[in-house]
């Protein structure tokens, strides 16, 4: 055995009995380790020399400090975790689309500044703009596009995962590692306390700055990460802790390392042993929600997602280019995906939505996650009164519902909208020659019925209008075609079916302008159309169908003889009767035989008896069910009574005005939109439209004739009526007034109700 030689060494101060290095085999006794690892020391055979020198151990770089607060906010244990605050404010991101507030804000500034330097109160101009800013705020995030709320999920400043723990918890403890010699800090883990009762916490943790995102590989977990989750998983399931995992990733790590390291594997051992845990699961989407990375820590029984938080198979980015082979067409893709809280929420992917404040979570970390907070103890106290076996079929049947649709049960209306719609039987058109000699038939028939003072046969008239009706219909989808328009108007119906949160709310602004182009387009390029004759045509025959069946339905023989019969009841009414004998007995006291010889006080009174008659006689023909176009004397009839050449270019100049101003008030937005609303109600409602429908028409018709109504009331042109109607009167004298007499006159063609004749009163 060789021999192993060494200096003496001299041993400085006392040693303990652990700085010392015993053993009886090395030769060596009583020498300090320290001293031992300073010396040099060899083994010689022959002339072939050893030597080693013992190197300093690198320090480890652990979170607890030299001095822990005992005091600190979830207790002492906190200090374990390696987040802690950030000694710099986070910078304002400002997204794209928010780029229209700074300006006000720069305004708000610019004021504050002024304030401050001039000492002047300029407190109002402060609160406008403020209140300004709110307003544009609010109407900016009514109205968030899904690529926008993808945006608001990946936001830099946006509260990451320990920011919600450590503001809902009472206690928390951070645990670490996947016991297999690695710890991922891209998903942090650890046992935390919400009112009194334990949770085992886990989920995707980014970092707040470019240091920490490196650090946290921005959130995208390797294998390591998936089994640590699953360590704890077990480890609450043993100790029987209800899981609340956080979910907000781009998605698993996707490296050459990962996929040796099994990423695959991890994820789906990690699916299928949630199935299997006997605790309650919830998950939270608080950003993004990436794939098979969300899914891996995303099995639970109730999923509840932040209100811009999107939950995605591939990120918008990765569907355009896949689909549209370039990234650009990531809002497209966004949309088609459904991937917003609001989308996922009707598809029954998930359970609740969780409210942000205005301008994102970011904008109030602490009041999003007491939000946070509420739902998750609201859900937690519905769990936990499930048993184990109730539990896990719970849990397992919310995901084999998930796209199910089984024949034979009505679907949800929820979920039907989401549905593709069911395509329509093409029902082909009918030769032009067929469709005219039906009509012509029809006509035919028409001319006999009124000849010989008969009913028309209603059924044929239904029928054929809703033929024409159909024929119409097609012509429209024909032209549509032809122009390259079916592909816009579907897109801009999808986006206002998605843009309407609420049955009473008007069109947004971009939106009414998209809709009045395409109209304006449509209107100018139908003429151009190659079916344009044939579609005329039919139109001009469905008017002449509806013109007959609204004759056929009020005779106007028997209609005059009701009003007449109707007139008399008035005429006999004792206090009406009173007035016409005491106007009659004042006239032939007068001893005038003519109108007018009478005097203006008596005039007066004769006019206002009239007056009285005509409103009496109006509420009367409202119970009729007739439509009162007017009450009192047409000013034409008594121009053609009483010549005033004077008088009819004023009424024609004022008819005129009155057009003009009709048009101005239309073409205002608030009303072009309720105009354009109706018409989609009209559309959507097709022909058998429901209750529902009919009464949201009648509203919205009933809104626009008042709001025409008070613009007219409200301009100068009730007073050149008035001056008008003075001047008529007075022409109007000679005439005469009580003779009761009626006429009936048909509606308009452009009238939206066909089945109330007009009646004016003379």
């Amino acid at each position: 055995m060789a021999s192993i030689s060494h200096s003496p060494v001299a041993l400085s101060g006392s040693s303990t009995a652990s700085d010392l290095l015993r053993s009886s085999s090395s030769g060596l006794s009583g020498v300090p380790l320290k001293t031992l690892g300073r010396a040099r020391f060899g083994a010689r055979r022959r002339d072939f020399t050893v030597s080693a020198k013992i190197g300093k151990a690198k320090k480890h770089d652990y979170p607890w400090p030299d001095d822990p607060d005992p005091n600190v906010k979830g207790g002492i244990l906190t200090h374990l975790s390696y987040f802690k605050p950030l000694k710099e404010k986070a910078k304002q991101v400002t997204l794209d689309f928010e780029k229209p507030l700074l300006d006000i804000q720069k305004k708000i500034v610019d004021v504050q500044r002024m304030a401050n330097e001039t000492g002047f109160d300029f407190s109002d101009q402060i609160i406008s703009l403020e209140n300004k800013y709110q307003q544009a705020l609010k109407d900016l995030y009514a109205h968030l596009t899904p690529i926008q709320r993808v945006n608001i999920a990946r936001h830099p400043n946006r509260p990451t995962f320990l920011d919600h723990v450590f503001n809902i918890t009472d206690k928390f403890v951070e645990l670490h590692g996947d016991r297999a010699g690695y710890n991922d800090p891209a998903i942090v883990t650890g046992i935390g306390t919400i009112d009194g009762r334990r949770y085992m916490f886990m989920g995707h943790q980014k970092g707040r700055n470019t240091k920490e995102n490196v650090q946290r590989n921005f959130g995208m977990p390797t294998p390591h990460g998936y089994r640590k989750a699953l360590r704890m998983m077990r480890y609450a399931d043993h100790h029987g802790f209800p899981i609340i995992t956080f979910i907000d990733t781009p998605g698993a790590y996707a490296d050459l390392k990962s996929e040796e390291l099994g990423q695959g594997e991890a994820i789906a051992h990690n699916l299928r042993t949630m199935f299997g845990l006997k605790v309650p699961i919830v998950s939270i989407v608080i950003g993004e929600g990436g794939s098979g990375g969300a899914l891996a820590i995303g099995c639970a029984n109730k999923l509840l997602m932040l209100e811009n938080a999107v939950f995605y198979v591939a990120s918008p980015e990765a569907c355009a280019a896949i689909l549209w082979k370039s990234a650009s067409a990531a809002p497209k893709a966004a949309e088609k995906l459904r991937i917003t809280a609001g989308e996922l929420c009707r598809l029954q992917v998930a359970d609740g939505i969780i409210p942000e404040p205005l301008g994102g979570a970011h904008a109030d970390p602490a009041w999003t996650s007491q939000q946070i907070k509420i739902a998750v103890v609201d859900v937690m106290d519905e769990l936990m009164k499930m048993e184990t076996e109730e539990l896990l079929k719970h849990r397992m049947l919310k995901f084999r519902n998930i796209g199910g649709f089984q024949e034979g049960i009505p679907v949800d209306p929820e979920r039907k909208v989401n549905m593709k719609n069911r395509e329509e039987s093409i029902v082909e058109k009918t030769p032009a020659v067929e469709l005219e000699d039906e009509v012509e038939k029809l006509r035919q028939q028409i001319f006999n019925a009124n000849k010989s003072d008969t009913e028309l046969p209603e059924s044929g008239l239904n029928e054929m209008i809703e033929k024409l009706q159909n024929e119409i219909e097609h012509e429209y989808f024909e032209a549509l075609q032809t122009m390259g328009l079916k592909d816009r108007i579907v897109m801009l119906q999808e986006e206002f079916a998605k843009a309407r949160t609420s049955q009473d709310e008007l069109l947004h602004a971009s939106l009414a302008d998209k809709m009045a182009k395409l109209k304006d387009e449509f209107n100018q390029g139908l003429p151009e159309a190659p079916n344009y004759p044939s579609l005329m045509n039919k139109v001009e025959m469905l008017n002449e169908i509806i013109k007959a069946k609204i004759i056929s339905e009020k005779k106007t023989a028997t209609l005059k003889q009701e009003i007449n019969k109707r007139f008399k009841e008035v005429i006999g009414r004792p206090d009406l009767k009173e007035k016409i004998d005491a106007l009659k007995a004042e006239m032939e006291t007068s001893e005038i035989s003519t109108i007018e010889g009478l005097d203006d006080e008596l005039k007066e009174k004769i006019l206002k008896v009239k007056q009285e008659i005509e409103f009496e006689m109006a509420e009367v023909l409202k119970s009729m069910g007739l439509d009162v176009a007017g009450v009192g004397f047409k000013a034409m009839d008594f121009i053609q009574e009483t010549p005033a050449p004077d008088v009819k270019p004023k009424i024609e100049e004022l008819n005129e005005e009155i057009k003009r101003g009709i048009e101005d008030v239309v073409r205002s937005s608030d009303l072009k939109s309720k105009i354009e609303l109706v018409r989609l109600e009209l559309i959507k409602a097709g022909q058998t439209p429901d209750v529902e429908s009919i009464d949201k028409i009648k509203a919205l018709d009933q809104e626009i004739r008042q709001t025409i109504a008070e613009a007219m009331n409200s301009s100068k042109l009730l007073e050149k009526f008035e001056k008008l109607n003075a001047e008529i009167s007075e022409s109007a004298e000679s005439s005469g007034g009580l003779n009761g007499n009626f006429s009936q006159e048909t509606p308009k063609e452009n009238s939206s109700e066909h089945a109330r004749p007009v009646t004016e009163l003379n």
